[in-house]
């Protein structure tokens, strides 16, 4: 695609790379197939190729941009499927990254749209405010149907019915090794997970300690940022990111770690691009050395091998990747491998690239579009016929747990009970 930026523009590092990334588009629209959203509206301007235009005509010309735009932008789940099928290597998450933080600099919302976005932004990433939030979701769910807005219906209806108490295990301390060590790792241990589902967190620690692992939950460790990031919102983000910087670096250069492990996809696509989101800032290089280590938990166990996997019933298993798994951090076997070698029987749905409609805060801000692609997402995986299904991203197992009776379950609960764990609490009742 030919650009047309000045000099000036060019010296924003920003805008550099966004020109590299406009240049490498060569308009095939292979994306178009694969984008969730064109599926679902068949508007080209809801796809990869159409926004990529929207985007350079706003950047290019120093734009405000129009509520069209915004609309168009908004409307971007960032599942990068795109990512995944474009032939040309068109590096679309740092694009729609800076167009987001484009856009919240230069484009007035409505109040309530900003009030919506400041409110999320002030509570998600704070476990102690989410719970809160959570329970007075859960108190105010049956008047749900008298208001007005979409979003705000959403938002009560995602409050899980259990709200799980704050785990001893997330304060800042660290698990020996069961038996001889292997590797030390810190463990990210999220923001929203820890109030949705404590359990992840726990499983995690039981597995990789009992393969060898030190695991280390460093002080100062919070919210990755990635859901103040996708809503342009950097000045926060970067906070975020640059605390948990500092904390693992206390561990790193200290006694040192073999890798940051993190259960949670989307926040794991975020560490790993930390390199990128902070190259301008004076934590650079600490970035770069952090995005290094970062690693998914299923990453870290295929390499570990599993121990024992011997204890769970052999269960039919329906495995939903993350988009940010898949796409984000082009993870796609090592999951399906190690449920595979737990005795499990693995199966996957029709169109697994296929984004659920999760992504963040999405299913909170757009809604209609969620919705249906969490319809088209659960028919795909009822037609598999599972007794659970497991993923390894807690966004994607809140909204496609909302609509199934089918236990949802993240992966390592899975092979933790494999080798030798507590059963999943959720699946205590299906039958062997």
């Amino acid at each position: 695609m030919q650009t047309n930026f000045t000099e000036r523009q060019l010296a924003d590092p920003a805008t550099q790379r966004s020109n590299e990334i406009l240049r490498s588009c060569v308009h095939c629209g292979f994306c178009t197939a694969t984008c969730p959203t064109y599926k679902v509206l068949g508007d080209e301007l809801d796809s990869p190729r159409g926004r990529i235009y929207l985007i350079k005509d706003m950047l290019e010309n120093n734009k405000v941009p129009d509520e069209r735009t915004v609309t168009h932008i908004d409307r971007c789940l960032s599942c990068l499927s795109c990512m995944t099928t474009c032939p040309s290597g068109v590096h679309y998450m740092h694009l729609i990254d800076h167009a987001r933080e484009y856009v919240e600099k230069t484009y007035k919302r409505r109040w309530d749209e900003r009030a919506l976005r400041w409110l999320l932004a002030k509570i998600l990433p704070y476990p102690r405010r989410f719970r809160l939030a959570l329970i007075a979701a859960r108190l105010a769910r049956p008047l749900r149907k008298l208001l007005p807005d979409a979003r705000l219906r959403a938002m009560l209806e995602m409050a899980p019915d259990r709200i799980p108490r704050a785990s001893e295990n997330d304060r800042p301390q660290k698990f020996s090794a069961v038996g001889a060590r292997r590797k030390r790792v810190a463990l990210l241990i999220g923001c929203a997970q820890r109030a949705l589902n404590n359990d992840i967190n726990d499983a995690t620690i039981r597995l990789l300690r009992r393969h060898g692992c030190e695991v280390v939950i460093p002080k100062g460790m919070g919210c990755c940022g990635a859901l103040t990031h996708h809503m342009g919102k950097v000045q926060e983000s970067h906070a975020m990111a640059t605390a948990n910087i500092r904390a693992i670096l206390g561990e790193l250069d200290g006694e040192g770690l073999d890798a940051v492990v993190i259960n949670t996809s989307g926040c794991g696509t975020t560490v790993k691009d930390y390199a990128h989101m902070l190259r301008d800032d004076p934590i650079a290089d600490d970035a770069a050395r952090v995005a290094v280590l970062a690693k998914d938990v299923t990453e870290v166990l295929a390499d570990l091998g599993l121990n024992d996997p011997l204890h769970a019933d052999p269960l039919r298993v329906a495995y939903h990747a993350a988009c940010s798994l898949q796409h984000g951090q082009q993870i796609r076997s090592a999951p399906k491998d190690l449920l595979r070698a737990a005795g499990f029987e693995v199966v996957e749905p029709r169109d697994s690239h296929i984004c659920c409609g999760s992504a963040g805060t999405y299913n909170l801000m757009q809604p209609a579009i969620s919705s249906e692609l969490k319809a088209r997402k659960l028919a795909a995986i009822d037609g598999t016929h599972p007794q659970v299904i497991s993923a390894g991203n807690i966004g994607c197992m809140m909204q496609i747990g909302s609509g199934t009776h089918i236990p949802v379950v993240h992966t390592v609960e899975l092979l933790d009970w494999a080798t030798g764990g507590p059963k999943p609490r959720s699946i205590a009742t299906v039958p062997r």
